[in-house]
């Protein structure tokens, strides 16, 4: 993708993108009534989910690593990358989890699996924070 040429980490946004892809093409003929294929899309819901469950916890291996160096890493920089991600990236990032989040409020009456999938847009934005966020330096203690 031409677009993302140069942006750090990103295989990370395109994971986040074709994780959107995936879900839509599993949870869509379902929600318009291919009831054969809703084993297909609940198969494709909880996989996607139980990859959200590494991905979560690679990202908070990844967080805790970045602060025993030092970075003062908290939840609103590393998840929601507030100062620690350009704009670019947040949009990418923050785009595929609205995606994700619009299809399943429109497609969950008939492929209910899917509400599980925005976990895994949301732990790749973990993922991101914890890689190639920019954290600035944890403030060193002074005890009195």
């Amino acid at each position: 993708m031409k677009v993302l040429d140069g942006v750090p980490g990103r295989r990370i946004l395109l994971a986040s993108w074709a994780t959107d892809a995936v879900f839509i093409l599993s949870a869509t003929p379902v929600a318009l009534g291919a009831e054969s294929l809703e084993i297909v899309a609940a198969t494709v819901a909880i996989t996607l989910f139980g990859v959200s469950l590494v991905v979560w916890g690679v990202a908070f291996a990844g967080a805790i690593v970045r602060s025993a160096r030092g970075d003062d890493v908290v939840v609103a920089n590393l998840f929601f990358l507030q100062g620690s991600a350009p704009r670019r990236v947040q949009y990418h990032l923050f785009g595929a989890l609205g995606l994700g989040v619009v299809v399943v409020a429109a497609t969950a009456w008939k492929a209910p699996f899917g509400v599980l999938v925005p976990m895994l847009p949301l732990g790749l934005i973990g993922l991101w924070g914890a890689r190639h966020g920019r954290f600035p330096p944890r403030a060193r203690r002074t005890d009195a």
